[in-house]
């Protein structure tokens, strides 16, 4: 059977715990030897791209990069298509795409001889929800990831695909999840990544940061104006000024309380240089473990069933 892994949502308990195993084991396997992983962005990332391709050589295979201008998705040519080429070269596709619906139909079209990875999409972010709960782990439960049950862990700002990966993630492990937002920045239901209706820890949504942030372990962040909203740049700054996640915003979480972004950082935006360079800060670490994701995953897709 062809593993797919293309949001936190579809994988059960059981998987996910392997694939949080599986991503802090030694670099002593050759999972993928001889094995190509097409690697698909139709939008750009330096932290993806990077631990991508560093995964992949890491378990002793080989990446080849596509960007939007080569392939053209869906305007030089088809989805489909484009599947159905790959899938006779590679055994893996990691894409970082615009539309989430685009992993089904190329999941028909290969008739399920290609897996699939979601590198990022308008519904989710799960590679980075993986990194974010080995970082958290880490920090707070040597490395455990079943030690995060009873964390509370914060996310102010636009509720976003990240959002919802996250708090799918670390609602199944047992913490409680607060999601400080305006209206119409904040989580809806109905989404095939959707927190709203996952078992576990609590999930309290709130249009108040400060009522958000108070008592938490952990705060977390992104940036107000992701690609493809440019124009609107002007109305998220006045609409989410009140969320900017500031040295005094931080005074309400715990007193240990630790900060969480995914990066890119609009510095002054959605948070200030004080906060995001303060020891308090382990975004470096939610980067090193992007790489340790990555691995998980692959291992995990590569696995004998």
């Amino acid at each position: 059977m062809t593993r797919h892994f293309t949001t936190i949502a579809e994988v059960s308990d059981p998987e996910l715990a392997r694939i949080y195993q599986l991503a802090l084991g030694p670099f002593d396997d050759q999972t993928l030897a001889g094995q190509g992983v097409a690697l698909v962005f139709e939008r750009p990332s330096l932290r993806t791209r990077a631990s991508s391709s560093s995964a992949v050589s890491e378990l002793g295979g080989f990446s080849t990069f596509f960007s939007d201008e080569e392939i053209g998705l869906d305007t030089r040519e088809s989805a489909e298509d484009i599947g159905r080429t790959l899938a006779q070269m590679y055994a893996i596709c990691a894409a970082r795409i615009r539309h989430h619906e685009v992993f089904e139909r190329v999941r028909v079209a290969t008739q399920d001889h290609m897996s699939l990875i979601n590198l990022l999409s308008d519904v989710a972010h799960p590679t980075q929800a993986v990194a974010d709960v080995l970082t958290l782990a880490e920090h707070f439960a040597g490395g455990d990831v079943r030690g995060l049950a009873g964390l509370k862990v914060a996310y102010v700002g636009d509720a976003t695909n990240v959002t919802r990966s996250l708090a799918v993630a670390l609602r199944r492990l047992g913490v409680e999840v607060r999601v400080g937002a305006p209206a119409g920045y904040q989580l809806t239901p109905g989404t095939l990544e959707d927190p709203i209706t996952v078992s576990g820890g609590a999930l309290r949504l709130t249009d108040s940061a400060v009522d958000a942030v108070t008592g938490v372990d952990a705060v977390y962040t992104d940036a107000w104006v992701s690609m493809g909203f440019e124009e609107e740049t002007a109305r998220r700054r006045r609409d989410l000024a009140d969320f900017r996640v500031t040295a005094e915003l931080m005074g309400h979480a715990a007193p240990s309380a630790v900060l969480l972004h995914c990066l890119p950082a609009h510095r002054g935006d959605e948070i200030t240089d004080e906060v995001l360079d303060s020891p308090a800060s382990l975004v470096w670490r939610q980067v090193f473990h992007r790489r340790s994701a990555m691995r998980g995953v692959l291992r995990w897709i590569k696995e004998e069933i």
